[in-house]
């Protein structure tokens, strides 16, 4: 995933907005991945399992053009959509606009526009948070939440198949277990989740994996899968802001 790992590979920088090259460049494409992606509600079955948001506040940072915010306002009593790039904030304005409990606003994940202590849950899906360098995106979700909250991240899981190798073999340098360790000493919970990616079309599939990978890596994929669907691992890191004071 060319996103995927520039970011994981990058020092995130307090005035940094990293680009994404898939869905940046591709929104329609990735409109479709997402559509595809978690089918059976995996992920979210393991979210609402770690921080049950009904009738909470609902942060999204690296919301991208708004994908998650309507389901989560299917239950949330507010939800707030954060994405740095201007397309992508028009394009999720739009989609929330006949949602009353949702909206959007600019800004990136290491100065969020919200005030303190204002959410019940962060929620970031393979956006920003991607390992070591994202400590300043932590200090603000920490910041925004309040007392009990959970921050919740959900990245790719490198080391399961076939979409980790697929993800290692662009970028041999990405290393997975570094970033597993990076938020246990952060004192982040993990939680792995196989979800089902599933299009309609075999077109839609190749288009997918060309937007999220090299040439030669979504050559491999495409050859690698013979179907409609297949399985990709992902990592559920949740950690909960303390309610008390803490002793150091």
């Amino acid at each position: 995933m060319k996103g995927f790992v520039r970011a994981a590979l990058a020092a995130v920088r307090p005035a940094t907005v990293l680009p994404s090259p898939n869905i940046w460049h591709w929104p329609d494409v990735y409109e479709v991945e997402n559509r595809a992606q978690d089918v059976d509600g995996a992920i979210w079955q393991a979210l609402r399992e770690a921080c049950d948001w009904t009738g909470g506040d609902v942060v999204d940072v690296g919301c991208g053009d708004g994908f998650h915010l309507v389901r989560f306002a299917k239950h949330a009593k507010s939800v707030i959509g954060v994405e740095p790039h201007p397309p992508l904030v028009q394009r999720a304005a739009k989609r929330v606009a006949d949602v009353p409990n949702a909206s959007v606003v600019a800004g990136p994940a290491q100065r969020l526009p919200l005030p303190d202590a204002s959410a019940d849950l962060v929620h970031a899906r393979t956006a920003y948070f991607f390992g070591p360098g994202c400590e300043p995106g932590l200090s603000e979700a920490d910041r925004v939440l309040r007392p009990g909250g959970t921050l919740a991240i959900v990245d790719l899981d490198g080391t399961a198949e076939p979409y980790g190798p697929w993800l290692c073999a662009d970028e041999p340098r990405y290393r997975p277990a570094e970033v597993e360790e990076f938020f246990a000493a952060q004192g982040f919970e993990l939680r792995r989740v196989r979800a089902l990616w599933r299009f309609e079309t075999r077109a839609d599939l190749e288009a997918v994996l060309r937007i999220e990978f090299s040439a030669k890596i979504a050559a491999r994929a495409i050859a690698q899968v013979p179907g409609l669907s297949f399985e990709v691992g992902y990592r559920v890191h949740t950690r909960r802001k303390p309610t008390g004071l803490v002793l150091r």
